[in-house]
């Protein structure tokens, strides 16, 4: 039988809570997503003046992230590179866009913290604090 880790409540809040504090410094907004081993939403935290349409993006990176097993931007970069639509990936939830990480706890994905709503580069680096406050590890941060 194989173990699968799965991030809940706690390490979502722990996640959330590290990246929120990091955008109030900064004063910045921004959509923080945390999603379990299958992709699937387990918190999400909207700033106040985070874009609206960063909701949907943030938990579409997260589920890219938790189900690929790779950071979302790597998406983006493979499809560029072949000249591949993203629809031939088939699941409408999949992107490309970086800011999202997966969270490897023991080797293992657990899931995946995503940020949208500033520039790439800042979604990624916030997203690696979350992680960071959860205990795991992010290939490619």
């Amino acid at each position: 039988m194989r173990m699968q880790w799965n991030l809940g409540h706690d390490e979502a809040q722990a996640a959330i809570e590290a990246i929120r504090r990091e955008l109030v410094r900064r004063n910045q907004a921004a959509v923080i997503a945390v999603a379990d081993a299958a992709g699937e939403l387990v918190a999400l935290l909207r700033l106040d003046a985070a874009p609206a349409s960063s909701i949907a993006v943030a938990c579409n990176k997260a589920c890219t992230a938790a189900r690929l097993r790779r950071p979302s931007r790597v998406l983006g970069e493979t499809l560029r590179a072949k000249g591949v639509d993203i629809a031939w990936y088939g699941d409408p939830r999949f992107t490309g866009w970086s800011g999202g990480l997966p969270v490897i706890v023991n080797g293992s994905v657990a899931g995946a913290v995503a940020v949208s709503g500033l520039t790439e580069d800042e979604d990624v680096a916030l997203a690696a604090i979350g992680v960071a406050a959860i205990g795991g590890t992010a290939p490619g941060a």
